[in-house]
């Protein structure tokens, strides 16, 4: 190598390590990050495609995080344990693998129908690394074959190491975030129930506020009419009639109805293709596609569902079904209180009347010399004559008695 090619690769490396020392300092946000490390990877390589894979350490496997195709499908799909694939190998391995031609053919590739892995002849992966920790691997495709200069691979791994903190801390911050955002939640909702709102009122802003936390295309709350035993939508923020008009559905029936009878909590990644969903042409319609459902519980009791649709495929974790579960306990107690407070004033309402009209029976038995049975047929005859109920007939009796006694 010239001296010239020489001094031009050193000035082309420092560049490189420039850029990334200044975009690592300035940005947490996790998918702004990725998508700038991306494009640094392919104005420094020639290449096809590059993605980056995360690693899940909850689920212990590496996730399809980002890539140099702004509409890869593919993208939160694709996962492999470490060690499985080319991929999972230098993730395992903690060191590079460099494959310049024919790929496909090496014995530890691992094709997707969805990524169309064959089409592509060359192939290089570089674990991103923090304190010698696997956060990711670094994915850079060639249509053709293409040798990659051994300055190129080596670069990229030291690169891949100030990442691999970069990445950490934007990580620890988006968790951070949405733990933030899930407290909030809880507190609003907490707020919400003990607030003087009415029960719709409450329902709808518990849909409202869950969908904006939980990312959701649709939120909705389903409750049990125990009468008839079917679930009917109470409450969502979705605009859709399509969703709206679906109709109620019988405990045990698709996915909202097996949660009830269950009493657990069921997550779907596509709706569109689940057998035991009922409405896949509403879903495709609408743009749904995975769906976390929970049984909203008081005591051992299920008296309905909280449903989060996304509108795309999502794997729920576990902290995402704990947070939604117990919103969907908030709001069961809200619902409960409301419904006990019904039966309270309704039994008020029972005993007033009762009161009203054992004073009502009281005055025809003085003023006609009737037994009390004889004036209970009396005013139940007249209510059931001018079609009103029994308390306004001996409100009108007693009216009139008090009437004529001031006269």
């Amino acid at each position: 190598m010239k001296l010239s090619e020489k001094i031009e690769q050193k000035e082309q490396e420092l560049k490189i390590l420039h850029e990334v020392a200044k975009d690592i300092s300035s940005n947490l946000e996790l998918k702004e990050l990725l998508n700038r490390i991306i494009s640094m990877i392919m104005n420094f390589i020639t290449a096809d495609s590059c993605l980056i894979y995360l690693y899940d350490r909850q689920d212990d496997e590496l996730i399809l995080t980002a890539s140099s195709k702004p509409k890869e499908k593919s993208i939160g799909r694709v996962k492999l344990k470490i060690g499985e694939g080319v991929t999972g190998w230098a993730a395992k391995e903690k060191r590079p693998v460099v494959l310049p031609k024919e790929a496909y053919k090496d014995q530890r590739f691992k094709t997707f129908s969805s990524l169309e892995e064959e089409k592509y002849e060359a192939f290089m992966s570089i674990p991103i690394l923090s304190k010698d920790e696997v956060i990711g691997v670094m994915n850079v495709r060639n249509m053709e074959v293409h040798r990659y200069p051994e300055y190129q691979v080596n670069l990229l791994f030291t690169v891949s190491r100030y990442l691999g903190s970069a990445i950490h801390n934007a990580i620890i911050y988006e968790d951070v975030i949405r733990k933030a955002k899930q407290l909030d939640l809880l507190s609003e909702v907490s707020r919400t129930i003990v607030s003087n709102h009415y029960l719709k009122e409450i329902l709808q802003l518990i849909v409202t506020m869950t969908a904006k936390v939980m990312d959701s295309q649709i939120c909705s709350i389903m409750l049990l009419d125990e009468k008839r035993s079917e679930l009917f939508i109470a409450a969502t923020q979705s605009l859709s009639r399509g969703y709206l008009n679906k109709p109620n559905l019988k405990v045990g029936q698709s996915v909202s109805g097996r949660v009830v009878l269950e009493k657990q909590p069921v997550t779907v990644s596509d709706v569109r293709q689940e057998s035991g969903y009922m409405y896949p042409e509403v879903a495709r319609k609408e743009g749904i596609v995975s769906l976390l459902s929970v049984p909203m519980m008081v005591k051992d009791r299920a008296i309905g569902v909280i449903n989060c649709y996304t509108k795309k495929e999502h794997q729920f974790k576990p902290e995402e079904i704990s947070i939604l579960q117990t919103v969907a306990n908030q709001a069961a107690v809200a619902i409960e209180n409301t419904h006990l407070s019904e039966e309270i004033l309704a039994a008020r309402e029972a005993l007033e009347s009762r009161k009203i009209v054992e004073r009502a029976k009281g005055i025809l038995m003085k003023d006609l010399d009737v037994s009390e049975d004889e004036a209970y047929k009396k005013i139940h005859k007249k209510s059931m004559d001018l079609r009103k109920t029994m308390k306004e007939i001996a409100e009108a009796i007693i009216l009139s008695s008090e009437l004529r006694k001031k006269s």
